[in-house]
């Protein structure tokens, strides 16, 4: 059996946590940070874990993690 590539590109944006779900930014904190609020800002700040519902496709983009 070959192994199985992994993406890269989503290599590069998540990253597992100890228990085995994966974290991932969030979008809207690139730029223009003048316009957002300091309360948009705050809560840009922490990394939510990927939901569930997309935890399949993610093992196939992510299999060795």
């Amino acid at each position: 059996m070959p192994k199985i590539k992994t993406s890269r590109g989503a290599a590069k944006r998540f990253k597992a946590t100890g228990t085995g779900k994966l974290k991932r930014h969030k979008a809207y904190r690139r730029h223009i940070l003048t316009t957002k609020t300091r309360k948009q800002k705050r809560h840009l700040r922490h990394a939510p874990t990927v939901d569930a519902t997309n935890m399949k496709a993610m093992e196939r983009l992510l299999p060795y993690l």
